[in-house]
């Protein structure tokens, strides 16, 4: 049997014993718009995740990240919510110089774990003089839905980019889809800004004729407004291979970082029922990375250290740290030794009858 199934066997049993007592439970996650990663990633956690734990986990759409952060505080019955990092630190930057309203809402919210990057696309019309990142200065810029956080994430570019907010004329609030057709129909906007980690669903089902009407603007390293931005967001490449039916070579862009977040819950049932499944999370992660969305690929199954101001939920910090812990054991106690490497025997091993080749 391959090591990696007897681990899984073996977690898996003692999992069980756990789950079996419990009650069923049902739970939402808020996630982003149907054409987006989020969303997937949500299903994803409903099927590999929830269910093995017992859990009817109901995938919701939403605006996006800072509609999520609301909806995870006070709308009964979400659990669990999809949330940039830039969007999270926004809230507690607000509530650290405070903003009462943004403390009420991001003190309770916990972190369950780090997820993996989002790219950041700037949409562009194919024909535009546009072709890099730094140029949208004083544009028509589809910045995403009010409540989304690709609204956050494109004005704090902008703002970090030029120095300057991003005039409330030149921003217009669209969904993606909205947003397109605003670019390339109407041509009203000059560019749009979506996040979503590739490949986005909405990029993916595009044509080949795709390419006759927009282009997606890449990362000039060269411009001093790259290195402002890379103050807070990470540089990273959008793969033709991503997009393979339009998308002739790989751009540059930039990344923020999504997150898994819950709430602060002090009630033994969702304690227990969030414990099964952060524990869920853990044994079936290598489901998740085989047959979930590509971006699970990117997911690394650990806890690190936070910013100040950022915390894990405890209940489920501890059950997945001992999990992790005890796949690293059955890891190591089923490993297979390698043979010691070949050598040539010197001549004494020869003469001795010694030599073991």
């Amino acid at each position: 049997m391959p090591i990696r199934s007897l681990l899984t066997g073996l977690l898996w049993m003692a999992f069980l014993a756990c789950a079996a007592a419990a009650p069923r439970a049902e739970y939402k996650i808020v996630t982003a718009s149907k054409t987006g990663t989020y969303i997937q990633i949500g299903r994803d956690l409903a099927t590999w995740v929830a269910e093995p734990a017992d859990i009817d986990l109901e995938v919701l759409e939403s605006k996006g990240s800072a509609e999520n952060v609301q909806r995870m505080r006070f709308e009964p019955g979400v659990k669990l919510a999809l949330v940039q990092s830039d969007v999270y630190q926004a809230f507690l930057d607000e509530a650290k110089a405070g903003n009462a309203d943004a403390g009420n809402i991001i003190r309770p919210l916990r972190l369950v774990m780090p997820l993996y990057d989002e790219e950041i696309y700037f949409v562009a019309r194919a024909d535009s003089p546009l072709n890099s990142i730094h140029e949208i200065r004083n544009k028509v810029i589809g910045v995403g839905p009010l409540g989304s956080g690709t609204a956050l994430t494109s004005r704090t570019l902008y703002q970090l980019m030029f120095g300057e907010p991003l005039p409330t004329a030149n921003a217009q609030y669209l969904s993606n889809e909205e947003a397109l057709a605003r670019l390339t129909v109407d041509k009203s906007i000059d560019v749009a800004i979506i996040v979503a980690g590739q490949p986005a669903k909405l990029f993916s089902d595009m044509k080949a004729e795709a390419r006759n009407y927009i282009k997606i603007l890449k990362l000039d390293d060269a411009a001093p407004e790259t290195a402002r931005a890379k103050k807070t967001y990470f540089p990273a490449v959008i793969r033709a291979a991503s997009y393979p039916t339009w998308l002739k070579a790989d751009v540059t862009t930039l990344t923020v970082k999504a997150y898994l977040v819950t709430y602060d819950y002090g009630l033994q049932s969702t304690v227990g029922n969030l414990g099964r499944f952060a524990e869920s999370l853990c044994i079936n992660f290598d489901k998740l990375q085989a047959n979930g969305h590509p971006k699970w690929k990117q997911v690394r199954l650990e806890l690190p250290a936070l910013s100040q101001g950022w915390r894990y939920y405890a209940p489920m910090e501890k059950r997945m740290r001992t999990c992790i812990a005890r796949r690293a054991a059955v890891a190591a106690s089923t490993a297979v030794q390698a043979p010691p490497p070949s050598r040539a025997c010197t001549e004494q091993e020869l003469v001795l009858g010694i030599c073991r080749r």
